[in-house]
């Protein structure tokens, strides 16, 4: 059984674990093959390249786009990602080996990034390109340093271990992605090589570009998908459950155990990603099942993740939802029976480049909610030139989801649950589908609402 597992960055600091639970475990001889490793960067490294992904922080990239000292940061940086290799030496890590690759690919990225910023001073070209041009070369070092470092460690553990370096860094090949992973991995006979590849992946439409912060989930996709796995997994330093243990209680956290594709799409709607939506479809196309694992408890079979699983007997499968959301309702007594009033007002989400997550109308109103992002609020400013009235709320929303809730009684059940904690529904959503309720409620009610829909609906009593 040939699997592609992806390591995400909180897994990957702490090797020593991923190591011993993941890598080695309980195997031996050749049941340690058969096995592709797609890393991400280290924690908080892709942070300190780029910008922190949670509170918007400036990183090198920033510094390179405000023509700061990238040059300097950079080196700082090398310092720190040599500091990271000290805490691989007990399970051994060869550092003077693991310091001259970091040192080398920075050498090599403040190399390009000068060459970008005499062509930049130029003015001859477009600086947007060039930008997101640098973005790629930064992100890329992450994952790099992380993937060489593993492969180290594990042939000095004894294991036929292969780096896959997907980062083009060496060559000037005018490879897709797809290209450039399927010449990567031909001719690798799996059931003696264990394989280690990068999260990043270097390719002429930009990955980057296509897919921002989710590309090394993108790899792992396409890696899966290229080399034909039974199965593709994700190690996390959790368990997908059914609520959020920091907010329910570890005691009142149910591993979920199985759900199908549209529920993790679902998820990552309101930003808690099973898997990234863009690198779960192909998996899905291809029929490869996912499997969420938890890297701290390796003996579990985590979660599978498949097509057409529905679950047999009615059941909440996951609470969530997210607080950092916006309200945005367009009102107007002349929107009754209008045709296509709806379609002016997309119009301008698609100008701004927003989505939204929900949507709710009535006969002379429409409420979106959409991410609270700076980006929001020039939408925000237009809706209100051009409409009627605009209303701007700061709401939270709250979903109860699972692959069988197609039933009465569970809309009643958790409009109840909220109900009973006094918490009001501002507006709700669901689909002829049935696979997701979507509550609206005060942005200050949030932790309250998760607690009380899992308790009512999915901890059995």
């Amino acid at each position: 059984m040939l699997t592609v597992e992806k390591i995400g960055g909180t897994s990957m600091s702490q090797f020593k674990d991923v190591l011993n639970n993941i890598i080695i475990g309980k195997r031996s001889g050749a049941e340690m093959y058969n096995r592709i490793f797609v890393v991400s960067a280290y924690n908080n490294v892709t942070n300190w390249l780029l910008e922190h992904k949670k509170t918007g922080a400036p990183g090198i990239y920033v510094k390179f786009l405000n023509d700061d000292n990238y040059e300097a940061a950079l080196d700082e940086l090398c310092q720190k990602l040599i500091a990271l290799n000290r805490d691989y030496e007990e399970i051994k890590l060869d550092q003077k080996v693991a310091d001259e690759f970091i040192i080398n690919r920075i050498e090599k990225a403040k190399s390009f990034l000068r060459s970008m910023h005499n062509v930049l001073a130029s003015g001859y070209v477009d600086r947007k390109d060039l930008y997101l041009a640098a973005r790629e070369i930064l992100s890329s070092i992450g994952e790099a340093h992380s993937a060489f470092n593993s492969v180290n460690i594990i042939k000095n553990n004894g294991i036929n271990a292969k780096f896959i370096d997907l980062c083009g860094f060496d060559d000037s090949e005018a490879l897709t992605i797809d290209q450039r992973i399927h010449k990567a991995f031909e001719g690798i006979d799996f059931s003696k090589t264990l394989c280690v590849a990068t999260g990043y992946t270097k390719g002429t439409e930009g990955i980057m570009r296509a897919f921002d912060r989710g590309y090394s989930e993108v790899t792992f996709s396409k890696i899966a998908v290229e080399v034909k796995a039974d199965e593709a997994v994700i190690h996390k330093e959790f368990h997908l459950s059914s609520a959020d243990p920091k907010l329910v209680g570890k005691e009142n956290s149910i591993i979920v155990g199985n759900t199908n594709f549209m529920v993790a799409d679902q998820l990552a709607d309101v930003g808690m990603e099973a898997i990234h939506p863009k690198a779960s479809k192909p998996l899905e196309l291809a029929g490869i099942n996912i499997r969420i694992k938890n890297t701290f408890e390796p003996e579990h079979p985590g979660t599978l993740i498949s097509k057409n699983y529905v679950a047999e007997k009615s059941r909440i499968e996951i609470v969530s939802g997210t607080d950092k959301v916006l309200a945005v309702e367009v009102h107007d007594p002349m929107m009754v029976g209008e045709v296509g009033f709806d379609l002016r007002i997309m119009q301008v989400f698609e100008k701004h480049d927003v989505s939204y997550i929900l949507k709710s109308t009535n006969a002379n109103s429409i409420t979106m909610v959409i991410w609270d992002k700076p980006k929001s609020k020039g939408l925000i400013e237009e809706l209100s030139e051009k409409f009627y009235q605009v209303t701007v709320k700061d709401v939270a929303i709250v979903c109860c989801m699972g692959t069988n809730i197609a039933h009465p009684g569970f809309l009643y059940k958790a409009a109840k649950a909220l109900c009973d904690n006094n918490i009001n529904i501002e507006c709700f959503a669901q689909s002829l589908r049935q696979v997701n309720m979507q509550f609206v409620i005060d942005r200050k009610d949030y932790s309250a609402a998760i607690v009380a829909l899992n308790n009512a609906l999915c901890v059995t009593k």
